[in-house]
């Protein structure tokens, strides 16, 4: 069984004791987390499709650990101007281990 789920503005296909990378979420370490939001569900059966969620449906993962992401470096500049600006960025991330998908 399989569930495409949206957590933080991105959508992620998830099956059971798989580990996914999702924007941080408010949720100590160990914690269960559920999410509601689940746009399809895959079985053997056949395909559940929501509009825009699937009714009842449910995923609960575990939060393992919070963590930061690569490091991400940008440069900008305006020729014959001598303005150039140095910026980096590194996103805080969540990773969760799939549990349980219920429908």
């Amino acid at each position: 069984m399989y569930a495409i789920v949206k957590t933080g503005g991105q959508q992620f296909r998830v099956e059971e004791n798989t580990v996914i990378e999702v924007n941080k979420l408010r949720s100590s370490e160990g914690e269960e987390v559920v999410l509601d939001e689940v746009l399809l569900v895959g079985s053997d059966e056949g395909v559940k499709i929501g509009t825009p969620h699937v009714a009842g449906a449910r995923v609960t993962a575990k939060v393992l650990n919070q963590f930061k992401g690569p490091k991400i470096d940008g440069f900008t500049y305006k020729p014959k101007k001598r303005i150039q600006r140095h910026w980096g960025h590194r996103q805080q991330l969540t990773r969760l281990k799939i549990s349980k998908i219920e429908v």
